[in-house]
């Protein structure tokens, strides 16, 4: 790190954030509708946006600062098995065509706000629909807070973060203004505040991928310079544990456990409440299909991200904390303005998705635990002001969490949220297709998932940090096969195998089904089909959609 604070690139980065945070809250005007009380609004912008603001807001919801920083952070640290995030977004968007598209119409069709309404509505199981609410909340909240760790990296490496001797708070005065601006913006536009935000953190983010694919190579000698040191680096024996540090290709060993984390990942990305959310704040089904054919740009633009961890080592960056490597990368190759901008595409990159999960947490709990079980009467108005306060509530526990703890807690229950929100699939997506399955059986499945994902990911020690014996990673020998894998697909599988052998005793014990609500025809309606309008309670039926 450069000593000092590197004026120039705070400058630029302190544009950007003020430019950001007048676009926050200038939101609240954006598509302004005629009754702004209703969590159609406030958490779904009015179901209202096209294709191109979809595109970003799910870009900016999916690809986030944590993605910026920590994919290329793998790279650096264990090599090519860093680039399963590559695959895994590539393997997403056909399966999600297949369902978000349904999800959309029978949401639409009945006003639900969150996965959890749906499950409810399905499967006539308040029980099943407050486990896909807990879930969905524990698995968001670990995921914000690494939102915050990805802007703190940042700060570090401009040299405003404090020094370890500083005293609590001006060390972290800076991540507490930009919480504050966070929380203030977010409360006061709900999810338009994200939605325009999105297009300044996209643009910047493959402006500062296109010049660092290009610029850094050719000031490090090409990228045959690059792989060979990468390579060189790699090989050298890693002192903690007395193993090569990584390797530039995946060694056979690991094939299991790099595809069993891709396809688990797949599976799960679009169970988080934040994709959800931001798929359903789109204006019709269509948008939704067309979605799924152009995000795959993204893809793209990751894969290079991920290279970026090799042109760290090639430039001979060392940090002790891996999620420093990229900034620290940008702090050396770029001039300082230009590392003002990238600093900045990260800082924004991790405003946007922490300001939609913070939303999606908030109406998971006002949804599905406030209106399910504490207030069934509360009006469209109440649930907006409870949303609201439960979005600031949520932000503060992922701001504690990442001033009390060690990072690597964090990442560690970000991966463990991972495991979690991917036992909520069978419920959601199967529900999606079919009735078939019993409500009991479903809870059932998800409780065994979640307990076994649990306990595997304790038993997990750390590989690179002798002294972390417990939820060290997310990989684990796959009962049966021998075979190193990703215990959030070993504990899907158990989950899915006991909904399904519980569904047939329970249906030969006919045990009582709840009552779905919706009908066949519901899941392929869209916005322009005659008599299908969202169905609201009549305090919001004003609002516009």
């Amino acid at each position: 790190m450069k000593n000092g604070v590197n004026g120039v690139a705070l400058g630029v980065f302190i544009f950007f954030f003020l430019a950001v945070t007048v676009m926050g809250f200038l939101a609240a005007r954006w598509r302004k509708a005629e009754n702004e009380q209703s969590l159609d609004e406030w958490g779904l912008g009015g179901r209202s946006f096209g294709t191109w603001i979809t595109w970003f807001l799910l870009g900016g919801d999916l690809y986030t600062a944590y993605t910026f920083v920590a994919v290329p952070a793998a790279i650096y640290a264990a090599g090519a098995a860093g680039f399963f995030a590559v695959p895994y977004t590539i393997l997403v968007y056909p399966l999600i065509f297949t369902f978000l598209p349904r999800l959309w119409s029978v949401s639409h069709k009945h006003g639900y706000v969150t996965t959890s309404d749906f499950v409810r509505g399905r499967f006539g199981s308040k029980g099943l629909s407050l486990a896909v609410a807990v879930t969905g909340i524990l698995a968001t909240m670990p995921y914000i807070a690494l939102q915050l760790v990805g802007i703190q990296a940042v700060l570090d490496v401009m040299g405003i973060g404090g020094s370890a001797n500083s005293n609590w708070f001006v060390k972290d005065l800076p991540l507490l203004i930009a919480f504050g601006v966070l929380a203030a913006y977010t409360y006061s536009s709900g999810l338009r505040a994200p939605a325009l935000i999105a297009f300044v953190k996209d643009a910047l983010i493959y402006i500062v991928i296109a010049v660092a694919i290009i610029y850094i190579p050719i000031k490090l000698g090409g990228f045959d310079d690059i792989f060979a040191k990468a390579s060189e680096a790699f090989s050298a024996t890693n002192p903690a544990t007395g193993k090569p540090r990584g390797a530039l290709v995946p060694a056979e060993a690991n094939q299991w456990t790099y595809a069993t984390l891709a396809l688990g990942s797949a599976l799960a990305l679009f169970m988080y409440p934040h994709s959800i959310t931001a798929t359903l704040s789109s204006k019709s089904r269509n948008v939704i299909r067309r979605n799924t054919t152009i995000l795959p740009l993204y893809s793209l633009m990751l894969g290079l991200l991920a290279l970026l961890g090799f042109m760290a080592i090639a430039a001979g960056v060392k940090v002790t904390n891996g999620q420093l490597a990229i900034p620290q990368l940008f702090e050396n190759m770029f001039p300082s303005w230009f590392a003002g901008v990238a600093f900045a595409a990260i800082g924004i990159g991790a405003l946007v998705p922490a300001a939609i999960m913070s939303i999606a947490a908030a109406n998971l709990f006002t949804r599905n635990i406030y209106k399910d079980f504490i207030k069934p009467n509360a009006t469209a108005e109440q649930e907006t002001k409870v949303s609201k306060l439960v979005s600031l509530l949520v932000k503060v526990g992922a701001l504690v969490f990442v001033l009390t703890m060690d990072k690597t807690v964090a990442i560690n229950f970000q991966l463990l949220g991972g495991i979690w929100i991917l036992q909520t699939f069978p419920a959601l997506v199967g529900g999606l297709f079919t009735r078939w399955f019993h409500r009991w059986a479903l809870l059932a499945g998800w409780a065994v998932g979640m307990v076994y994902g649990t306990l595997a990911a304790y038993g997990v020690a750390s590989p690179t940090n002798p002294g972390q014996k417990h939820f060290g990673g997310s990989n684990a020998d796959i009962p049966g096969l021998g075979e190193m894998g990703y215990i959030g697909l070993t504990a899907f599988v158990l989950n899915a195998v006991v909904a399904v052998v519980l569904t047939f005793v329970l249906k030969a014990l006919k045990a009582p089904e709840g009552v779905d609500e919706t009908k066949p025809q519901d899941y392929t309606a869209d916005a322009g089909d005659p008599g299908v309008q969202v169905e609201l309670p009549p305090a919001t039926a004003g609002a516009s959609h």
